[in-house]
């Protein structure tokens, strides 16, 4: 794991918050994707930070081949840890209020398709309707701390929500150290609770919908302002996608057709309670569509959304909004340095963190979560 650790001075708009300790900056990369966390404490938590990492990683990262989750794929006789039991009941919950539409089960179309922890360079409508028989969150379920499947076929990923979770706990981490400031952003899945150096409310940007697999170009398309704490997500089919015969190939499985999503959304960005839950409904919202979308978004009064998709008229897009999103949003210009200052590298860019070098003050990352 690399990483490194900054020391940021409070300005003097947060007197209170200085008096509390200092905020510290912590950045790195983890589960194959890069991690930003700022907080406000007596004394830097690198140590605990990365043990909390750590266990997580060993607990639900389909890639590690000693995980948690990677014996349950295996068919191996292992207890669940209770990190697994918290993904997989959201998982099940969020399962079943979309219908089906979000599906961790649905692992097998994903390493099809070649977005998943396997390769598989041979498709084939066959091979989809063979895989769509073992897919299905219906088919599996906790006995304890026991997965039981229907079919020793079924395998899970929980990319579409881990990473949500993964920000969640060490959230939970910092406040059991009592910190009540601070913003995580774990692979653009961020959580947020208090203020930022200068005192202010959190500043997280949501980057315009722009093809681009680099993660290089991140103009803003609207800042939302978090000041109570939060959890949000964007999920996007326009950077985790592939070219093949001509026709683009986004990562968004649709688990009723088994095939990558080709709804009207190029974006979803979810702001909830929790960052997990806001990474889950991000994705479900990207398979479902606009309309199907803001109709199940009507039932879930603790979540607020941007979407983003396709103008037909002009040839761009356009952006709908719930009541809630509507009142955290600024106009991207009006809060956003115009381009990259000379002094931020490319690291700095391919973390997605913008910066304001005039008073240090971080604006949180430049998108969340294009998986």
């Amino acid at each position: 794991m690399i990483k490194t650790v900054m020391i940021i001075a409070a300005s003097a708009a947060c007197l209170s918050c200085a008096q509390q300790g200092r905020y510290y900056e912590e950045s790195g990369s983890v589960f194959h994707t890069l991690y930003h966390i700022k907080y406000n404490a007596p004394g830097i938590l690198t140590d605990r930070i990365d043990a909390e990492l750590q266990a997580f990683n060993l607990s639900v990262n389909p890639f590690n081949p000693n995980s948690v989750i990677s014996k349950v794929n295996r068919n191996e006789d292992v207890e669940v840890d209770d990190r697994f039991i918290a993904v997989f009941n959201k998982a099940m919950e969020v399962s079943e209020h979309s219908g089906g539409v979000f599906d961790v089960t649905v692992a097998p179309l994903i390493n099809l398709w070649g977005f998943g922890f396997e390769e598989n360079d041979s498709i084939s409508q066959q091979k989809i309707d063979s895989i769509k028989s073992f897919v299905g969150y219906k088919k599996i379920r906790l006995d304890g701390r026991k997965v039981i499947k229907d079919d020793p076929r079924m395998t899970l990923n929980f990319s579409a929500i881990a990473k949500g979770y993964a920000s969640d706990v060490i959230a939970e981490l910092l406040e059991r150290e009592g910190v009540e400031n601070y913003m995580v952003e774990i692979g653009g899945e961020v959580a947020v609770k208090g203020r930022n150096p200068n005192g202010n409310c959190w500043q997280i940007g949501i980057n315009k919908p722009e093809d681009d697999r680099t993660g290089l170009h991140n103009e803003i398309e609207r800042i939302v302002t978090l000041c109570s704490k939060s959890g949000l997500a964007t999920s996007g089919n326009y950077r985790n996608y592939y070219l093949k015969d001509g026709k683009k190939y986004a990562h968004t499985i649709d688990p009723r057709t088994g095939y990558p999503s080709e709804q009207d959304l190029l974006s979803a960005t979810i702001i909830a309670p929790d960052c997990m839950t806001a990474d889950a409904y991000a994705t479900t919202f990207m398979a479902m569509g606009v309309e199907a979308a803001t109709r199940m978004a009507a039932g879930i009064p603790e979540i607020e959304y941007c979407l983003i998709c396709p103008d037909s008229l002009t040839g761009g897009y356009k952006v709908k909004l719930s009541e809630g999103m509507n009142a955290m949003l600024t106009d991207a210009g009006h809060a956003f340095p115009p381009h990259y200052p000379p002094a931020c590298s490319l690291l700095c860019r391919r973390e997605r963190i913008f910066w304001n070098f005039t008073d240090m003050q971080s604006y949180g990352t430049g998108y969340s979560a294009v998986r």
